[in-house]
Order: C-alpha cells, then structure tokens, then sequence
C-alpha cells in the first residue's frame, strides 16, 4: 500500500510540474498574440515563405495585403458571432503577382447571404488590413465540409480553393480576417472584424488539483505506516499463545 501511494504522488507531483510548464507556455503565447494584434500591419506573407508559416509564429500577425477580389469565387461559411449565427463571407483576393489570399470579408446573417442584399461590393484594386489565420481544415466540432452540397463549417483554405478550381500552387496556405477600415458604416454588410481571441488557459486549475492529489497520496501513505506501526506494536506487547506450564 505505501509503495502505491509513493508511486501516486510521484505521478501526481510530475502531472503537476507539466500543468506549470504548460501554464508558462500559454501565457507566453497569449503575451505573444495580444502584441501581434495591437502591432502595425506588415506584409502579407508571400509565396517564399508559405512552407514555413506556423501556428507560433504567424497565427494572429497583423498584415496587410492588396489586390483585386474575385468575387464570383467567394465561399459562406457557417458562423456564430457576436452578432448572431450566419456566415463568414470568404472571397478570393488575387494579388499582382497573381497569387491569391482568402480574406473573410466578414459576417452577414442568414437574410444577407444573397449577395444583392448586402453593401456594394468592392471593385479594382483594393487595400485589406487584418488577422493572419491558419486554415482550418476539415470541418467544424461534429460537422464535416460538404463542398458538394455548398455546406462550410470551417474555413479550409485547400477545400474551398478546390471548390472554386483556384490553383492549388498559387492558393495561400492561410486567410485573412479583414479589420473594420476606419470610418466604415456600422451597417454595411458583410460585417468584418468580429475576430474573437481566446485562449482556454486552465492550466493553473490543473496544477492545483494534481498537486492536490499528491498531498492526498502522502497522507494516506502516512496514515496507512503509521496503522501499521500501531498493529506491530500491539502484537509485541500483547499476551502470549504458549500453553501455560502449571494447568
């Protein structure tokens, strides 16, 4: 028995330990996004460098990119916002090199994903400003990608490239979420910069409970050699079993 609650705190203490290293990771990278949100746009990534972006250095980067859309290649893709549910309005922008970028132009409910009755849609060359962010690839929580069918429930880049016979080799491997330009009308349709960060960071709960169950595995083990040194004493200083010489 105290050799199992000795191997159960040596876990927990370890599964604790990871929780804390996890904690400094996450909070790193929260610092890490909140400074790329509220820095001044840079260029969007070009196509050298596509193999090498990452989720810890390029998700949230604040970039800036022009060209014109292509909006008769545009994908609606199912959303939840702020605002309602919906969809994302994800629309080809094809740069001068003739690549192109996905730019999620925003958010449009139900009533509005007819293109005729939303705000005029940009024509010719165009400046975007936004959020760098990694395909998602897939689908969404429990619901599969139906490009067939026209049904979005995630933003994967691949997927709905193919959908719209865009060139895979000139596809970014990311899209953008494009900000409110200054002095935009709150009305205009499709909505953009609904962007919600959040990070889950339960990392500090965590730490707590496991090291919690160590402290719990140390008592018991405590208590379990401590009844044992009380049954061992009492059997040393009990009565004895030998027969008794004068009957």
């Amino acid at each position: 028995m105290q050799a199992g609650a000795a191997f159960f705190f040596v876990l927990f203490v370890a599964l604790g330990t990871w929780q804390v290293q996890r904690l400094g990771w996450k909070q790193a990278l929260i610092a890490r996004v909140d400074a790329r949100v509220h820095a001044s746009p840079v260029a969007a990534p070009a196509r050298p460098r596509w193999p090498a972006i990452g989720r810890d250095a390029d998700e949230y980067l604040r970039v800036a990119l022009d060209g014109r859309f292509l909006h008769d290649k545009e994908a609606l893709v199912q959303a939840s916002t702020e605002r309602g549910a919906g969809f994302w309005v994800l629309t080809p922008l094809q740069r001068a090199d003739g690549t192109l970028v996905l730019v999620n132009r925003g958010f449009v409910p139900p009533d509005r994903r007819d293109p005729a009755r939303r705000s005029p849609a940009p024509t010719g060359e165009v400046h975007v400003q936004g959020l760098l962010r990694l395909t998602e690839p897939g689908g969404g929580f429990l619901r599969h990608n139906d490009p067939a069918a026209e049904r979005w429930h995630s933003r994967d880049v691949a997927a709905i490239a193919a959908a719209r016979a865009l060139p895979a080799d000139r596809v970014a491997p990311y899209f953008v979420d494009a900000e409110s330009a200054p002095g935009a009308p709150l009305d205009a349709w499709p909505l953009p910069g609904l962007t919600v960060i959040r990070f889950s960071n339960n990392h500090l709960v965590y730490a707590i409970t496991w090291y919690g169950l160590a402290l719990m595995a140390a008592a018991a083990g405590w208590y379990v050699r401590r009844v044992d040194r009380a049954g061992h004493a009492a059997g040393d200083n009990g009565p004895s079993d030998s027969p008794d010489p004068h009957p």
